[in-house]
């Protein structure tokens, strides 16, 4: 009984964990997708070129991510077309501002969702630009404690990096600007300085510190915006502690 008890926790987590892989795979091919109605040449358009990197970089098969781009067919452009890039801004209850990032066939549902999650949560949803000059839109690359700081950050800075950023545990963060962001990370890559994370973001340009039932509030909030299908990316400018 005991193997058998064994077996089905591995069994159980293995589901959990490829259920959580699926979302967010699907979750990339829808991206993949949007940003085929910008383009099909990658080297033209940016939002392909990094969706195609962020399809790679979560072992999506090359296969399916080049054949997504081929089918060019009127069917699967209306079906794309029927997706969209939606941003909606807000506020948690304590004042932390909060974006979030969507791509919806769908838009009057998301709104409705996400306004109903800040409002159970005592945030509201507000106007377009409310917070986003909170955030600088740039490229961001993280690396860990262990990298030869002083090789990475001169070999960054010759590429064109605008900053970094170098916190308490020794991880070094690279900022970049939007359209620079995958020249630098290849270059890098190429050199042997794979980072952690990276992407396009929002990063905010201060943080407001939320501890104990704030941050708990907070984390709540913030995880049911996550767990909706619609949502790509949540931005915030707190810093939560435990």
């Amino acid at each position: 009984m005991a193997g058998h008890s064994k077996w089905a926790n591995i069994k159980r987590k293995k589901l959990i964990v490829d259920a959580k892989r699926g979302k967010i795979c699907t979750r990339i091919m829808r991206e993949l997708r949007v940003a085929i109605n910008f383009g099909n040449n990658p080297d033209t358009n940016i939002k392909l070129r990094l969706a195609i990197e962020k399809a790679l970089d979560a072992n999506i098969p090359k296969n399916n991510i080049f054949r997504a781009i081929q089918k060019n067919n009127s069917n699967i452009k209306n079906e794309n077309i029927n997706y969209i890039e939606v941003r909606y801004e807000g506020y948690s209850v304590n004042g932390a501002a909060i974006i979030v990032d969507c791509i919806t066939n769908n838009r009057m549902r998301t709104v409705s969702n996400i306004r109903n999650i800040f409002n159970k949560n005592g945030g509201n949803l507000s106007k377009e630009g409310s917070v986003l000059f909170m955030f600088k839109h740039c490229g961001q690359l993280l690396f860990l404690p262990n990298t030869k700081k002083n090789t990475l950050l001169d070999l960054a800075l010759e590429k064109g990096a605008e900053d970094f950023l170098i916190d308490k545990d020794n991880k070094i963060t690279i900022i970049t600007s939007p359209s620079k962001f995958i020249e630098i990370k290849n270059s890098l890559e190429m050199t042997g300085f794979k980072a952690e994370s990276s992407g396009i973001v929002m990063r905010p340009y201060t943080n407001i510190v939320f501890k104990d039932g704030e941050a708990i509030k907070l984390q709540k909030l913030l995880n049911e915006l996550k767990k909706l299908h619609d949502v790509k990316k949540v931005y915030t400018n707190a810093l939560i502690f435990d």
